[in-house]
Formats: C-alpha cells, structure tokens, sequence
C-alpha cells in the first residue's frame, strides 16, 4: 500500500504506518521517494486528508490507479475547493491564505488556479503587500517579482484584483484569515465604496474547518486558566499545532513535543522551538510550586493516546496527584 505522502503531519502516526509496510510515495513538500514509473495499476495509492493536486492527480490517473477509490481529502479541504470555484465563476480572483509550500495550499491553489485567477498570501503583512497592487502604488513587473510562482498563469493584477474573495490553509488561524479578508473587505470600500462592496468582494467566512477553528476557540479559553506552563503535543510540521503553540506562548511558557518520550524527567523536556525551527533543551521546566497548573493540549491531527500518555507521564512525577481514573470518577459523580 502507498500513500502519497503523509496521511496527517504527526511524526509518530507516520512512523507506525510505515513500521506497518505503508511506503510513501513523496514528502510533504513534494520531494518524490518513489518514481512515478514505478507505480502501476495495481497499486492501492491513498490521498491524505490535505488533498492533492491536480498535476499530481493526472500523473496517477496515467498509472491506471483509481484516484477516488482511496482518496481521504478532508471534507473542510474540499470545500475551501468548491467555494473556489464557485467564485471564480462569478469572475472574483480567490487570494488564498496560507503557507505556499504546504501541502494543501499547493492543493488549494492548483484546484482554484484551473477555474479562476488565484494568489497566495502568507500573512497579514503580504496581504498589506498584495494590497498595494489594487491601490495601484507598485508596478506589474514588481508584483511578478514578489509573487513569483504564488499566482496563476497570466495574473494582471491591474485587472485580477478589482474582485476578490479570501479562503484559507484550513489550519492556518482562523482570527488570521478573518483579519486578511476584513483588510480586503475594507480596501474595496475605500475604493468602490460602501454600496457597491459585493461587487467587489465575496464574503467566504462559512469555509473555515470546524475541528481547527474549534480547536483554536478551545485555547483561547485555556489562555484564561492563568496556568503555570503549557506542553503542546503535536508533530513539529504541523501547521495548525504550531498556531496552538502561538496562542499559548501569549500567556504560558510553551514546551512543544511530539510525544511523552520527549519528557525526560521532572527537570528535564526536549521540545522543538517554532522561532528557531529547532530541537532544544530546557531544564527544571515544571516550576517548585505546589499546586502547580499545566495546560496539556494538542493540535487537531494529534491522536488522543498520544496526548493521555503525555498527561500519565506528568502525572508520575507526582507521586501524590489523584490518578486520571479518580478524577474523571469524581466528575462523572458530580454531574449526576
């Protein structure tokens, strides 16, 4: 069996997939392990839930392998597609919000770049960038060289950006992608006023994913826990858990790891530094307080056995906490 690449960006279901005989055809930034010559009809090839492009989609069909038979694309992804769609039909230019060279963002925007004009953005701060195309204040030639190879075939942006909707990576955060299209919502009331604003911009907020926003929602909350240190668990290429870990490190001293083995000792965590893009090393990272209060929580595509394995391995650095049995017995109690 082959995947196209990885089923979910979490390091340890990965790994347990390939101890299972999964091969993974290329990495999530493309790289090919197994040539295309090499795939035939009889292969059972899995799409993961990030979808696929439709270059790539092509290169399996001309293999004889049934695309659809296994394809895992995520519902939320595909309707970030059809939305796409559907205003590219209605002659809008779709900005996409997200990382370029994600998986679904290459997914997201070969899907939209086939109907309509397309353009990707990064951040707020590419948006404030793209925006100075539909002001009008930066040449064709430069939006050529800033967004090389972000755009589809023949962009004008003199032309493409008089109508535009936003839809997004959807692991990227939400209040960003909210932020982006407000900007552009605002940009074309300056220009075109507020009375003609549906001429120029489509309102797209139904397309953000319900487990990422949800997840998200959830952290903010935990932002108000006034804890005394955060572990985020997750796989380290995972964008909507390295948003997780943002929002945290707004209020805790944030350890992200992707599994309890991480966990050295009660002194000792090594954890991946989202800055840096690094491993590193931090000792004594449970402060001497007594009670102390730590946030565990983990991004979307986190298993559950991996996080409970994380909170067992806390827990056993104290020898006197109530044990996860007493206390979700207490809770069930409480509630009848």
């Amino acid at each position: 069996m082959l995947l196209l690449s990885q089923m979910i960006h979490n390091q340890e279901v990965n790994n347990d997939l390939r101890q299972r005989g999964v091969q993974f055809i290329m990495d999530t930034d493309g790289t090919q392990f197994i040539p295309w010559e090499e795939i035939n009809t009889e292969d059972i090839v899995i799409i993961p839930a990030f979808g696929t492009t439709l270059e790539v989609e092509h290169q399996l069909k001309q293999r004889g392998v049934q695309v659809q038979q296994y394809n895992t694309t995520c519902p939320f992804v595909e309707k970030v597609w059809n939305r796409s769609e559907k205003l590219a039909t209605s002659n809008y230019t779709i900005i996409i919000h997200g990382k370029p060279r994600h998986e679904e963002t290459r997914a997201t925007f070969s899907h939209s770049a086939n109907h309509g004009h397309s353009v990707i953005v990064r951040d707020l701060e590419e948006a404030k960038r793209l925006g100075d195309y539909i002001l009008g204040t930066k040449s064709k030639s430069e939006f050529y060289e800033e967004f090389a190879w972000r755009h589809s075939e023949g962009f004008d942006p003199a032309r493409d950006l008089q109508r535009v909707g936003v839809v997004n990576q959807t692991t990227m955060l939400a209040s960003e992608t909210q932020t982006i299209a407000d900007y552009f919502r605002q940009q074309m009331i300056d220009i075109y006023g507020q009375e003609n604003l549906k001429e120029h911009f489509a309102d797209t907020r139904d397309t953000l994913c319900y487990a990422t926003n949800d997840n998200q929602e959830a952290t903010y909350m935990l932002l108000e826990t006034g804890a005394d240190l955060a572990v985020v668990v997750g796989g380290y290429n995972s964008s909507n858990t390295s948003h997780i870990v943002e929002l945290c490190e707004r209020a805790f001293t944030t350890f992200f790891i992707d599994s309890e083995k991480e966990i050295k000792a009660k002194n000792e965590i090594h954890h991946f530094d989202i800055h840096r893009k690094e491993k590193i090393v931090s000792k004594d990272f449970i402060p001497p307080v007594d009670p102390v209060h730590i946030v565990v929580t983990s991004g979307a595509s986190c298993p559950d056995t991996l996080v409970d394995s994380v909170i067992l391995k806390i827990l056993g650095y104290f020898p006197s906490a109530k044990s996860v049995y007493d206390v979700m017995h207490a809770l069930e109690s409480a509630r009848t």
